[in-house]
């Protein structure tokens, strides 16, 4: 079998979408040695991706910017596919190409409908672009992987004609380097006990919400107690720095920017809970993440986010302020409730394997490449 993939994602940093692109792709040719894979990228991959024999990459020559990218991926990329004369073509994210022999089988792969959904939260350009190539690929597929039962739902909700080829498979558990001591969280400011955010700063995310929900608590619980934020700049929360000025919060909160693997594993490790009060997502990857070192959660009772985190964490309600504090009070104060959420986190992270995901994933493209063979026939 020959397997083509959309790799742009692995041009960035590795973040949600690229990490499991980057996860997936790496067990997939551990397990399956004997498929050729081939990866399809606008810029030199930046992922750590270990090479492999049955592993061609091809990249672009020049530097493309965003309207290159899309034009690459619409022209380019089909005809290196067609050339190396696939099997099937794999869109970890969103998208599928037009222009693929009719002899490719083709997945795709949705995490989530934020365009829909939570479109107010997204860059307007960014929004446009989804609204526009999402139902595309959707179209075009002969399967369709949804991040989960949340996602599937929407997808089929969406595009009634997709159920039949719509299939969920959960995502992994990372397995991270091995935890630092505390001690090395005082270059970041980290002194005392704290609780995590971890993802890229954008509206999405609800950090404004959180910070003025953490603002209301007691100053003495407030000073026991930091909010750590970990993740790189997206969009739209250039001014955070000045929200926590405003909020009289210098002294309680520290923002590390993007933080390596190590460090990430680190911060999970020794947090006393993990706080994510997204208004919308299609998985929440730093939930499982968290909950594999054993450490408890506080996330939104809206779209995937009950059904990942289980019974290891308080649900809160992100529209309202008032919820996300109490939340935060209990959690802070009731050592006991979180040390019963500790241990079923660990529990429940169990659920989540990328080996498993990359096995489910391949049964999949076996489904496509039949689907594909029989609607050949059909013609």
């Amino acid at each position: 079998m020959r397997v083509g993939i959309d790799a742009r994602m692995l041009c960035r940093s590795v973040t949600g979408i690229e990490r499991y692109a980057l996860e997936i792709i790496g067990q997939l040719l551990r397990l399956y040695p004997d498929v050729e894979f081939f990866l399809y990228a606008p810029l030199p991959i930046r992922a750590p991706l270990d090479s492999a024999a049955n592993l061609a990459v091809r990249t672009a020559s020049v530097k493309l910017g965003s309207l290159g990218v899309l034009l690459w991926a619409q022209s380019i990329l089909p005809f290196w596919a067609n050339k190396d004369r696939l099997d099937i073509f794999w869109g970890p994210a969103h998208r599928l190409p037009r222009l693929l022999s009719g002899k490719i089988a083709r997945v795709v792969t949705i995490h989530d409908l934020v365009w829909k959904y939570a479109g107010e939260t997204m860059r307007p350009a960014h929004r446009l672009v989804e609204k526009v190539l999402m139902p595309d690929a959707i179209r075009l597929a002969d399967r369709i992987v949804a991040d989960s039962q949340s996602t599937a739902d929407a997808v089929v909700e969406a595009f009634p004609y997709a159920k039949t080829k719509t299939q969920v498979v959960y995502l992994g558990a990372t397995q991270f380097p091995t935890p630092k001591a505390f001690d090395s969280l005082l270059d970041f400011g980290i002194n005392r006990p704290y609780f995590l955010f971890v993802g890229t700063l954008e509206p999405r995310k609800n950090l404004r919400r959180l910070l003025q929900a953490y603002a209301t608590l007691d100053s003495i619980l407030r000073g026991s107690n930091l909010l750590v934020i970990a993740g790189g700049k997206g969009w739209g929360n250039q001014n955070l720095a000045s929200l926590v000025r405003e909020l009289n919060l210098e002294d309680s909160v520290r923002l590390t920017g993007y933080v390596n693997e190590e460090t990430l594993a680190t911060l999970y490790q020794h947090a006393l809970f993990l706080s994510m009060p997204s208004l919308y997502e299609g998985f929440g990857l730093p939930l499982v993440e968290a909950m594999s070192f054993g450490t408890p959660v506080l996330t939104s009772s809206c779209s995937s986010l009950p059904e990942v985190a289980g019974d290891a964490g308080i649900l809160v309600d992100p529209y309202n302020i008032s919820s996300i504090s109490s939340g935060l009070q209990q959690m802070l104060q009731d050592d006991a409730i979180r040390s019963k959420f500790a241990l079923q986190a660990k529990a429940n992270a169990v659920r989540f394997n990328w080996e498993k995901t990359a096995r489910e994933t391949m049964g999949i493209f076996y489904e496509a490449i039949h689907a594909r063979k029989t609607k050949c026939k059909e013609k």
